[in-house]
């Protein structure tokens, strides 16, 4: 299966919801772009692809089973959740299992474990951060301890250009 028909089937899953629709794409577009300018190889580059597409996969449990979309909440239930949406996909269970555990973690910038888990964090948090307007400070500290790729960081500081100005 194409990452296109992941993209398919996740915007299908998501039911309408508009905000979950444009986060997901939000976010494996930044994903993409940043693995991209990363030189990531093919493989790599579409684990983190599927899993920037299926990352808040748990959002619509959350909402129903817990009354939000707490980010531990979404790991707690996404690995699962996303292992069975990709089960007929055609991809190996070695690659299920890595997307799996990148939606299971993609709150939880320690422990980062490779490329696909770096990049992922990095575009979830560029997105949030546009959704959330937050403010320069939390940018600040994004990019001096958990920011790790270059083109990430290029990204972000262009994206926040001037909400990072009006700090100085």
């Amino acid at each position: 299966m194409t990452i296109s028909e992941i993209m398919r089937r996740m915007i299908s899953f998501s039911q309408g919801n508009i905000h979950d629709i444009d986060h997901l794409i939000r976010v494996w577009a930044y994903a993409r772009t940043i693995g991209e300018l990363e030189g990531l190889d093919e493989h790599t580059q579409f684990i983190t692809e599927a899993a920037a597409i299926t990352h808040d996969i748990a959002c619509p449990l959350c909402r129903v089973k817990y009354g939000n979309t707490n980010g531990k909440y979404q790991e707690r239930e996404g690995a699962v959740l996303a292992a069975d949406f990709l089960q007929d996909t055609g991809m190996a269970q070695e690659d299920i299992d890595r997307v799996a555990y990148l939606v299971g973690h993609h709150h939880t910038p320690a422990g980062i474990d490779g490329p696909d888990y770096q990049i992922l964090i990095e575009a979830d948090y560029i997105a949030n951060a546009e959704e959330n307007s937050y403010p320069a400070q939390n940018i600040e500290q994004f990019l001096g301890c958990i920011c790790k790729t270059a083109s990430g960081e290029a990204m972000i500081r262009e994206i926040f250009s001037e909400t990072l100005q009006k700090k100085e």
